[in-house]
């Protein structure tokens, strides 16, 4: 059921019920129901674990501190949740601020994450703020086995176009993207790369791909658990080719008090990507874990609930 789906039946269910009551009970009751409604923060998160897990931990926090919450999880993609925020139908997300400036505005050139969190006020729609960001971030990124990085002295992207043979894997729209194979060739002059796409998002078939030799370099997403399952090297991006994307809460600035605007900055300030990748881990394999205790465990863990 839709979030306005439910505001519509919830409506319905309280005419009904202050039709068949006595007039002053409905009168306190729905002041009582107007009050709670209030002070009750939406949160929201997109369609996949990740997105999940830390919306649960922002509402595992809130509620530790007294906080009444509303869980929309999995709503769908950038394109619903947020007009969902500018309609006051959640009040918070998790975001990634290099996706969401791109969002905001698609004709952006920052990929630095000091360049992006100064331009993201700026393009968001009245009313609604980003909080601090964390240092973790679930970013695209170029990976290689051990043993090839040492062959070849790699440790960084520009390394690659030291190679006279680079093949390489990742989604299919990785052959256009900025931060993609035109990327490479324009910041690090990496040329002729015998590109191989896999609709995988960086997962099993991609990861395959490159642990049985079939490409030399893999895109995957910096919080996925296989590259330190499998002693992958990241190499590293001294010229940002690859935008920033820090996690950061997008709120309604009049829904947050600086009681929850300060406990949201908290867990900002605690959640590194190495705790992103092993919450990660748990909701994957044989057995899965609920986001809900992932969030909770770690929150304790960080003496943060």
């Amino acid at each position: 059921m839709s979030i306005k789906r439910l505001a519509t039946v919830s409506a319905a269910a309280l005419l009904v019920l202050s039709a068949c009551s006595d007039p002053d009970d409905a009168g306190q009751e729905s002041d009582d129901a107007a009050q709670e409604s209030a002070g009750t923060i939406g949160i929201g998160s997109a369609d996949f674990p990740e997105s999940q897990i830390i919306a649960e931990i922002y509402a595992h926090a809130l509620e530790a501190e007294d906080f009444q919450v509303e869980r929309n999880f999995q709503i769908g993609a950038r394109e619903v949740y947020m007009p969902a925020l500018e309609n006051a139908e959640i009040d918070l997300m998790p975001e990634y601020t290099g996706n969401l400036l791109s969002y905001l505005d698609p004709e952006t050139t920052a990929t630095s994450a000091e360049d992006i969190e100064a331009e993201i006020p700026q393009a968001l729609p009245e009313g609604l703020e980003v909080l601090d960001t964390a240092e973790a971030q679930n970013k695209d990124s170029l990976n290689v086995t051990e043993e090839f990085a040492a062959q070849n002295d790699l440790e960084s992207i520009g390394d690659l176009a030291e190679l006279e043979q680079l093949s390489l894997a990742a989604n299919p729209e990785f052959a256009e993207r900025a931060y993609g194979i035109p990327g490479m060739e324009e910041v690090y002059g990496i040329t002729d790369v015998d590109f191989t796409p896999i609709s995988d998002g960086g997962g099993p078939a991609t990861l395959q791909a490159l642990l049985d030799g079939t490409v030399d370099v893999a895109d995957i997403y910096t919080t996925t658990p296989s590259i330190e399952e499998n002693d992958l090297v990241t190499l590293e991006d001294p010229e940002d080719m690859i935008a920033a994307q820090h996690v950061v809460p997008v709120v309604r600035a009049e829904a947050m008090d600086e009681q929850a605007r300060s406990i949201l900055n908290e867990v900002s300030a605690a959640l590194t990507t190495e705790a992103l990748t092993q919450m990660n881990a748990r909701n994957s394999g044989d057995e899965v874990e609920e986001p809900a205790t992932i969030a909770q465990d770690w929150l304790e863990e960080n003496d943060l609930g």
